[in-house]
């Protein structure tokens, strides 16, 4: 047999094979020495980057135990404007991170403050990561109707804003937020009460009415349109006279206060106005009856004017008479008390009978208004009466005085509008049984109260809640 030859040119094409084969070798192994080298670069800029939210997560953890120790310290303890750096260490000691924190505390009257923390890790400082939070203490004025006793809620009524009654409530209206009692049950003493004892801490006689316990509720969609709950946390109405008088103090240091109107005079008048003062008058007399029967007219008959005055810095008005407002604001925040602590037998209202008005409704303009008896409309009340505020009643109610009579041309009102919320310590009502008072009642809660109340209002919790929390560039 005779051997095959090979030629220089096979052999020169297995060199070139092997060349090839060599060279894609050489790149398939740098591309994987490449590959694993940004696998290794982006666990790392991964880990840094996590280590560095991680800080930044901790800066908000940390600055809201600060807050529950100090709940009025904005300035990290140091006296000083910030930013505030800290370490963060591992449950070793190590330092792994660390935050930096600008704290911007809450404006007059309210609560929220906002932390804003930026976190690296001690590995690379370059990654940063920030996260900013909101975080507030809750004050009354987080519900819409609030009330100590028992309330009803009539046919006509629609409430925008969650409602909480310590006692019962009978809702025959339209709630668009959920509605909560205190009272698992409790006793309907109205005439025409559908249920009498035995019903629902909430329910309602809006047909089909409701059964009594313990026969279960019924959904209600028509009447209760997120629902109801019963047998919850009650609000604490007899603290409020804490709150009465650190407002008196605040406004005797740094407010605006007058003591009682004194002999020949029934109480004090304020007219807000959009340039941030406010008429003061003294009232002489209230308006006769005329036809009407009821107690009094609680309107102004003759007044004296005592002067204008610019609104108080710290947004405080308080007054130790019964007091008549109305007029607009235009950005201001403010707080009227009517109350004396002097005599404190001698419970003092808030009376609204013509438009308290805010110009801006996003949060800008807030009024407080605290009566240490009731909050009240008097007799010459607009037909179509608008209240932008946030009403507070100590030891009455938030509501209408009664007037009747055949001939009484101020027994029968139109439409009475609230933007704010009402706190009353007995039943609310701007309407009665026999028709008379508002036909008409829209009750709207201003959401921007929640967290931002009016100054010095009262608060149903001394613990910093958050309201938000994103990561931000």
């Amino acid at each position: 047999m005779i051997p095959v030859q090979k030629t220089k040119k096979e052999k020169g094409m297995i060199i070139v094979q092997t060349m090839v084969f060599a060279a894609v070798s050489v790149m398939i192994i740098s591309a994987l020495a490449s590959y694993a080298a940004t696998v290794v670069k982006a666990g790392r800029v991964a880990f840094n980057r996590e280590q560095a939210f991680q800080s930044s997560e901790a800066g908000i953890d940390y600055y809201r135990w600060h807050l529950a120790h100090a709940p009025a310290d904005y300035k990290d303890g140091t006296g000083v404007a910030g930013p505030y750096v800290h370490s963060l260490k591992d449950k070793n000691g190590n330092t792994v991170g660390q935050f930096s924190l600008d704290i911007t505390a809450p404006p007059l009257g309210s609560t929220k403050v906002k932390i804003k923390s930026t976190g690296s890790s001690s590995l690379d400082s370059t990654y940063l990561r920030k996260i900013e939070s909101q975080v507030a203490k809750p004050s009354i004025a987080k519900y819409s109707v609030a009330g100590n006793n028992a309330m009803r809620f009539g046919a006509g009524t629609e409430i925008f804003g969650p409602v909480h009654v310590n006692g019962g409530i009978r809702f025959d209206g339209l709630a668009h937020n959920i509605v909560t009692s205190g009272a698992t049950t409790y006793t309907d003493t109205d005439s025409d009460a559908c249920t009498t004892t035995n019903s629902y801490g909430v329910h309602t006689c809006l047909s089909p009415a409701d059964p009594t316990s313990p026969t279960a509720l019924p959904s209600r969609p028509d009447v209760f349109e997120a629902g109801r709950l019963i047998s919850q946390p009650t609000i604490d109405f007899s603290g409020f006279t804490t709150d009465l008088a650190i407002l008196k103090a605040n406004a005797i240091s740094e407010g605006f206060y007058r003591d009682v109107a004194g002999s020949g005079f029934v109480g004090y008048h304020i007219v807000l106005k959009t340039n941030d003062t406010f008429d003061l008058y003294k009232i002489n007399t209230w308006a006769g009856l005329g036809s009407c029967s009821g107690t009094a007219s609680w309107s102004v008959g003759t007044q004296t004017l005592q002067g204008n005055y610019s609104f108080p810095l710290n947004g405080i008005i308080f007054i130790e008479d019964n007091i008549v407002v109305d007029g607009q604001i235009n950005g201001a925040r403010l707080t009227i008390t009517a109350a004396d602590l002097i005599s404190p037998i001698v419970n003092k209202n808030i009376i609204i009978n013509n438009d308290i008005l805010y110009t801006f409704y996003d949060g800008t303009d807030v009024l407080g208004m605290i009566g240490q008896a009731g909050v009240m409309v008097g007799m010459i009340s607009e037909d179509n009466l608008k209240i932008d505020a946030a009403l507070i009643a100590q030891n009455d109610r938030v509501g209408r005085f009664y007037y009747s009579g055949g001939s009484c041309a101020y027994k029968n009102r139109t439409i009475i509008s609230l933007y704010g919320m009402i706190a009353s310590y007995v039943r609310y009502g701007f309407a009665y049984t026999d028709g008379t008072g508002y036909a008409t009642r829209s009750l709207t809660y201003d959401a921007n109260l929640l967290y931002a109340p009016p100054p010095n209002f009262p608060l149903t919790s001394s613990q910093y809640q958050i309201l938000s929390w994103q990561e931000v560039n």
